[in-house]
Protein backbone atom coordinates (compact mmCIF):
# COMPACT_ATOMS: atom_id res chain seq x y z
CA UNK A 1 0.00 0.00 0.00
CA UNK A 2 1.01 3.57 -0.74
CA UNK A 3 0.64 5.58 1.73
CA UNK A 4 2.65 9.05 1.30
CA UNK A 5 1.62 11.80 -1.23
CA UNK A 6 5.38 11.99 -1.56
CA UNK A 7 6.09 8.39 -3.16
CA UNK A 8 7.44 9.27 -6.79
CA UNK A 9 5.34 6.61 -8.25
CA UNK A 10 2.20 8.74 -7.16
CA UNK A 11 4.44 11.96 -8.34
CA UNK A 12 4.33 11.09 -11.46
CA UNK A 13 0.76 9.99 -12.02
CA UNK A 14 -0.20 13.72 -10.76
CA UNK A 15 1.61 14.97 -13.59
CA UNK A 16 -0.48 13.34 -16.08
CA UNK A 17 -3.60 15.64 -15.92
CA UNK A 18 -0.99 18.12 -17.49
CA UNK A 19 -1.22 17.67 -21.08
CA UNK A 20 2.26 17.89 -21.91
CA UNK A 21 3.35 14.91 -19.54
CA UNK A 22 0.48 12.37 -21.29
CA UNK A 23 2.06 13.47 -24.55
CA UNK A 24 5.13 12.40 -23.73
CA UNK A 25 4.36 9.26 -21.81
CA UNK A 26 1.35 8.09 -23.85
CA UNK A 27 -0.19 7.48 -20.62
CA UNK A 28 -3.50 8.99 -18.89
CA UNK A 29 -5.75 8.67 -15.77
CA UNK A 30 -9.51 7.50 -15.68
CA UNK A 31 -11.20 7.72 -12.23
CA UNK A 32 -14.55 6.36 -10.96
CA UNK A 33 -16.13 2.79 -11.43
CA UNK A 34 -17.94 3.19 -14.82
CA UNK A 35 -15.10 4.57 -16.68
CA UNK A 36 -12.49 2.06 -15.21
CA UNK A 37 -14.66 -0.32 -16.79
CA UNK A 38 -15.15 1.06 -19.86
CA UNK A 39 -11.44 1.50 -20.20
CA UNK A 40 -10.94 -2.22 -19.28
CA UNK A 41 -13.28 -3.33 -21.54
CA UNK A 42 -11.52 -1.22 -24.17
CA UNK A 43 -8.53 -2.68 -23.34
CA UNK A 44 -6.25 0.20 -22.43
CA UNK A 45 -6.34 -0.01 -18.82
CA UNK A 46 -2.86 -0.72 -17.67
CA UNK A 47 -3.03 -0.06 -13.48
CA UNK A 48 -5.65 0.21 -10.54
CA UNK A 49 -4.70 2.57 -7.68
CA UNK A 50 -8.03 2.20 -5.17
CA UNK A 51 -8.92 3.37 -1.56
CA UNK A 52 -7.27 0.91 0.73
CA UNK A 53 -10.05 -1.58 1.67
CA UNK A 54 -11.90 -1.59 -1.51
CA UNK A 55 -12.37 -4.66 -3.87
CA UNK A 56 -11.80 -4.91 -7.31
CA UNK A 57 -11.12 -7.82 -9.73
CA UNK A 58 -9.54 -6.26 -12.84
CA UNK A 59 -7.09 -8.59 -14.21
CA UNK A 60 -4.41 -5.73 -13.77
CA UNK A 61 -1.98 -4.57 -11.08
CA UNK A 62 -3.44 -3.19 -8.28
CA UNK A 63 -2.04 -0.70 -5.34
CA UNK A 64 -3.94 -0.03 -2.30
CA UNK A 65 -3.49 3.97 -1.47
CA UNK A 66 -4.90 6.06 1.44
CA UNK A 67 -7.12 8.90 0.93
CA UNK A 68 -4.83 11.30 0.92
CA UNK A 69 -2.68 9.94 -2.11
CA UNK A 70 -6.03 9.18 -3.49
CA UNK A 71 -7.16 13.11 -3.59
CA UNK A 72 -3.21 13.56 -4.81
CA UNK A 73 -3.90 11.59 -8.38
CA UNK A 74 -7.53 13.03 -8.69
CA UNK A 75 -8.85 15.76 -10.67
CA UNK A 76 -12.02 16.70 -8.60
CA UNK A 77 -12.37 17.62 -5.21
CA UNK A 78 -14.27 14.61 -3.77
CA UNK A 79 -12.51 11.79 -5.46
CA UNK A 80 -13.91 8.30 -6.10
CA UNK A 81 -12.18 5.27 -4.36
CA UNK A 82 -10.29 3.95 -7.98
CA UNK A 83 -8.04 5.27 -10.51
CA UNK A 84 -6.61 3.53 -13.62
CA UNK A 85 -3.98 4.46 -15.32
CA UNK A 86 -4.69 4.06 -18.87
CA UNK A 87 -2.71 4.26 -22.55
CA UNK A 88 -3.36 5.87 -25.29
CA UNK A 89 -4.83 3.94 -28.26
CA UNK A 90 -3.57 4.56 -32.03
CA UNK A 91 -5.79 5.41 -34.60
CA UNK A 92 -6.40 6.69 -38.01
CA UNK A 93 -8.70 7.93 -39.74
CA UNK A 94 -11.59 5.30 -41.51
CA UNK A 95 -15.30 5.46 -42.47
CA UNK A 96 -17.17 6.96 -44.70
CA UNK A 97 -19.27 9.72 -41.81
CA UNK A 98 -16.71 11.72 -40.46
CA UNK A 99 -17.06 14.79 -37.85
CA UNK A 100 -14.17 17.65 -38.31
CA UNK A 101 -13.84 19.86 -35.19
CA UNK A 102 -12.13 23.07 -35.57
CA UNK A 103 -10.81 24.86 -32.27
CA UNK A 104 -13.18 23.30 -29.74
CA UNK A 105 -11.98 24.71 -26.41
CA UNK A 106 -14.59 23.94 -23.64
CA UNK A 107 -13.84 20.25 -22.68
CA UNK A 108 -17.43 19.61 -21.89
CA UNK A 109 -19.04 21.07 -25.54
CA UNK A 110 -16.06 17.97 -26.81
CA UNK A 111 -17.51 15.78 -24.41
CA UNK A 112 -21.13 16.07 -25.57
CA UNK A 113 -20.04 16.44 -29.32
CA UNK A 114 -18.51 12.69 -28.61
CA UNK A 115 -21.41 11.14 -27.39
CA UNK A 116 -23.57 12.31 -30.07
CA UNK A 117 -21.59 11.30 -32.56
CA UNK A 118 -21.60 7.65 -30.86
CA UNK A 119 -25.01 8.28 -30.63
CA UNK A 120 -25.42 9.37 -34.23
CA UNK A 121 -22.94 6.63 -36.26
CA UNK A 122 -20.10 9.08 -36.96
CA UNK A 123 -16.84 6.73 -37.92
CA UNK A 124 -13.95 8.91 -37.45
CA UNK A 125 -13.63 12.34 -35.25
CA UNK A 126 -11.18 14.44 -36.87
CA UNK A 127 -9.86 17.07 -33.96
CA UNK A 128 -7.86 20.20 -35.26
CA UNK A 129 -4.61 20.46 -33.59
CA UNK A 130 -5.35 23.26 -31.73
CA UNK A 131 -8.61 21.71 -30.06
CA UNK A 132 -8.44 20.98 -26.55
CA UNK A 133 -6.76 17.81 -25.98
CA UNK A 134 -9.07 14.46 -26.10
CA UNK A 135 -7.19 13.19 -23.01
CA UNK A 136 -8.06 16.31 -20.58
CA UNK A 137 -10.01 14.35 -17.18
CA UNK A 138 -12.85 16.78 -18.18
CA UNK A 139 -13.21 15.60 -21.69
CA UNK A 140 -13.09 12.19 -20.88
CA UNK A 141 -15.54 12.38 -17.61
CA UNK A 142 -17.89 14.45 -19.94
CA UNK A 143 -18.13 11.63 -22.16
CA UNK A 144 -19.61 9.26 -20.07
CA UNK A 145 -17.32 6.21 -21.24
CA UNK A 146 -17.98 6.98 -24.85
CA UNK A 147 -14.36 7.96 -25.66
CA UNK A 148 -13.76 4.67 -25.46
CA UNK A 149 -16.52 3.42 -27.85
CA UNK A 150 -15.43 5.89 -30.87
CA UNK A 151 -12.28 6.61 -33.21
CA UNK A 152 -10.77 10.12 -32.39
CA UNK A 153 -7.28 11.55 -34.37
CA UNK A 154 -6.18 14.58 -34.53
CA UNK A 155 -4.69 15.96 -37.34
CA UNK A 156 -4.56 19.20 -39.71
CA UNK A 157 -7.81 20.34 -40.67
CA UNK A 158 -7.26 21.03 -44.20
CA UNK A 159 -5.19 18.28 -45.45
CA UNK A 160 -8.43 16.24 -44.53
CA UNK A 161 -10.79 17.93 -46.29
CA UNK A 162 -8.43 17.61 -50.13
CA UNK A 163 -8.40 13.95 -48.81
CA UNK A 164 -12.05 13.80 -48.75
CA UNK A 165 -12.48 15.57 -51.91
CA UNK A 166 -9.96 13.41 -53.34
CA UNK A 167 -12.07 10.58 -52.28
CA UNK A 168 -15.29 11.55 -53.13
CA UNK A 169 -16.56 12.39 -49.61
CA UNK A 170 -18.55 15.55 -49.62
CA UNK A 171 -17.72 18.32 -47.07
CA UNK A 172 -20.42 20.13 -45.23
CA UNK A 173 -20.21 23.36 -42.80
CA UNK A 174 -22.84 26.18 -41.16
CA UNK A 175 -24.18 29.15 -42.13
CA UNK A 176 -27.14 30.63 -41.27
CA UNK A 177 -27.08 32.97 -43.45
CA UNK A 178 -26.75 31.35 -46.99
CA UNK A 179 -26.75 27.92 -46.12
CA UNK A 180 -29.16 24.33 -46.84
CA UNK A 181 -32.11 23.50 -44.69
CA UNK A 182 -29.83 20.21 -42.85
CA UNK A 183 -33.41 18.09 -43.23
CA UNK A 184 -33.25 18.73 -46.88
CA UNK A 185 -29.82 16.92 -48.20
CA UNK A 186 -31.05 14.26 -50.49
CA UNK A 187 -30.48 10.58 -48.75
CA UNK A 188 -28.40 9.97 -51.22
CA UNK A 189 -25.56 12.68 -49.94
CA UNK A 190 -25.67 10.92 -46.26
CA UNK A 191 -24.09 7.40 -47.44
CA UNK A 192 -20.41 9.40 -46.57
CA UNK A 193 -19.88 13.48 -46.02
CA UNK A 194 -17.78 15.17 -43.64
CA UNK A 195 -19.53 17.99 -41.46
CA UNK A 196 -16.88 20.75 -39.69
CA UNK A 197 -18.19 22.31 -36.89
CA UNK A 198 -16.17 25.46 -35.69
CA UNK A 199 -14.71 27.33 -32.21
CA UNK A 200 -17.43 28.51 -29.60
CA UNK A 201 -16.83 32.17 -29.89
CA UNK A 202 -15.13 32.45 -33.51
CA UNK A 203 -17.16 29.34 -35.88
CA UNK A 204 -14.85 28.07 -38.57
CA UNK A 205 -11.78 29.56 -39.33
CA UNK A 206 -11.97 31.14 -42.89
CA UNK A 207 -9.19 29.39 -44.81
CA UNK A 208 -11.42 26.43 -43.34
CA UNK A 209 -14.84 27.52 -44.41
CA UNK A 210 -13.69 28.42 -47.78
CA UNK A 211 -13.08 24.32 -48.53
CA UNK A 212 -16.68 23.33 -47.53
CA UNK A 213 -18.66 22.22 -50.82
CA UNK A 214 -22.60 23.06 -49.29
CA UNK A 215 -23.15 25.10 -46.31
CA UNK A 216 -26.13 23.53 -43.33
CA UNK A 217 -28.41 25.34 -41.74
CA UNK A 218 -30.66 24.30 -38.21
CA UNK A 219 -34.01 26.24 -38.81
CA UNK A 220 -34.94 27.77 -35.53
CA UNK A 221 -36.73 30.33 -33.76
CA UNK A 222 -36.30 34.01 -35.20
CA UNK A 223 -35.47 34.93 -31.53
CA UNK A 224 -32.63 32.55 -30.93
CA UNK A 225 -29.37 33.79 -32.49
CA UNK A 226 -27.39 30.61 -32.48
CA UNK A 227 -26.80 27.17 -30.83
CA UNK A 228 -24.20 25.69 -28.30
CA UNK A 229 -21.80 24.06 -30.50
CA UNK A 230 -22.62 21.04 -28.42
CA UNK A 231 -26.40 20.86 -28.67
CA UNK A 232 -25.79 21.95 -32.56
CA UNK A 233 -23.86 19.37 -33.84
CA UNK A 234 -25.97 17.23 -32.20
CA UNK A 235 -28.98 17.98 -33.87
CA UNK A 236 -26.83 18.32 -36.92
CA UNK A 237 -26.17 14.68 -36.83
CA UNK A 238 -29.18 13.79 -35.90
CA UNK A 239 -30.61 14.88 -39.08
CA UNK A 240 -27.54 13.51 -41.06
CA UNK A 241 -27.74 9.97 -39.19
CA UNK A 242 -31.14 9.21 -41.43
CA UNK A 243 -29.23 6.78 -43.39
CA UNK A 244 -27.70 3.84 -41.43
Amino acid sequence: MITSVSNDRIKELAKLYQKKYRDLSGKFLVEGDHLVEEAYKAGVLEELFVLENSSYSYDVPTTEVTYEVLCKISSVDTPSDVVGLCHKKESSISGDKLLLLDCIQDPGNLGTIIRSSVAFGIDTIVLSLDTVDLYNPKVIRSTQGMFFHTNVVVADLSEVINDCKNNGIKVYGTNVNNGVDVRNIPDSELEKFALIMGNEGNGVREKIAEMVDTNLYIPMNSVVESLNVGVATSILLYEMGRIK
